[in-house]
């Protein structure tokens, strides 16, 4: 009776060893990310070095909170993100002086030769969808839907609207403030070529900068006020915008996601040097960005893309 006694006992022994082995494998399974955007990136906090990022601020919030993130489980890492619009963004990226480059456009001919040139190979990398949108100031009760026509009549070059009158006759006799991107900014290359018809076309008479916040400080602070920027910038401050829609399309995830809201639903992406990620701490960020980091874009007011896209930016790292 003893014997059995000891047997079961020793088989229950083995058992519950087998079991803990077998959940420590899974733990480690898990851990590892062996299934491509299925598992987490998290890492043991052993990287070290500095990330360097610049160029859109529509991407910025994206890269800013992935970074957080991954500084708080890689101490040793400091992630460095900068703004100074896709174009200049471009500029630094294509001359090599920074690994990863924010833009909410796709990189350009002359870009592209720019970095030939200086021997920067690079991946291109969609990381979520965007919706250029086009607010107003809280206090503007009149103004809730905007066409593609109206909106080329007001940013088109030498535009002689001048007054919120001058767009609908409807519309009161209100001075029209007008706030955008700046220059550099792929944002004002997009809506430029999707209203205006040219790339860089128009008017010059508007509060410009590469900073989304400082336009929306603007449009918050003038009644008459008119800009556009990236969606993220508006779900940030809803209690100080009105937001409008196109062609009677509202912004939002799903009109965004499916293309309804056109012609300004557009993907935003992440440009890496090919050099810079064969450091681990770089290609490490990348993979992290493209797993723990996709959960942080609805929070930040961005569109996630399908599983399958994310999963085959992975497959380009490896």
């Amino acid at each position: 009776m003893k014997l059995i006694f000891r047997t079961l006992k020793r088989s229950k022994l083995l058992i519950a060893v087998a079991a803990f082995v077998a959940l420590a494998l899974l733990v480690v399974g898990c851990s590892s990310g062996t299934k491509t955007g299925q598992t987490s990136s998290k890492t043991s906090g052993n990287l070290s070095g500095t990330i360097k990022i610049d160029g859109s601020s529509t991407v910025a919030p994206i890269s800013e909170a992935v970074a957080e993130e991954f500084m708080t489980v890689n101490p040793g890492v400091k992630v460095i993100v900068g703004i100074s619009g896709t174009g200049g963004g471009f500029k630094k990226f294509t001359s090599g002086e920074t690994d990863i480059s924010d833009a909410s456009r796709p990189i350009e001919d002359a870009e592209k030769a720019l970095a030939k040139k200086n021997g920067i190979e690079y991946i291109e990398i969609p990381v979520a969808y965007d919706g250029i949108s086009i607010v107003v100031n809280k206090n503007n009760n009149w103004a809730k839907d905007i066409t593609v026509n109206e909106l080329k009549k007001i940013w088109e070059p030498n535009s002689q609207v001048k007054t919120w009158k001058d767009i609908r006759p409807e519309w009161p006799n209100e001075k029209l403030i007008l706030y955008g991107p700046g220059t550099d900014s792929g944002t004002f290359d997009y809506f430029t070529s999707e209203i205006n018809g040219q790339e860089k076309a128009s008017r010059a008479d508007y509060t410009a900068s590469e900073d989304d916040n400082v336009l929306v400080q603007g449009i918050a602070g003038d009644k008459g006020a008119l800009g556009y920027f990236g969606y993220a910038y508006y779900v940030e401050n809803k209690d100080k915008l009105n937001i409008l829609s196109v062609n009677g399309v509202k912004p939002t995830e799903d009109t965004i996601k499916n293309g309804s809201y056109k012609p300004l639903s557009r993907p935003i992406f992440i440009y890496i040097n090919k050099k810079a990620l064969k450091r681990p701490e770089v290609k490490e960020f990348i993979r992290f960005y493209l797993t723990d980091g996709v959960q942080l874009i609805p929070e930040i007011g961005y569109i996630p893309l399908d599983k399958s896209s994310y999963d085959k930016s992975l497959g380009l790292i490896r």
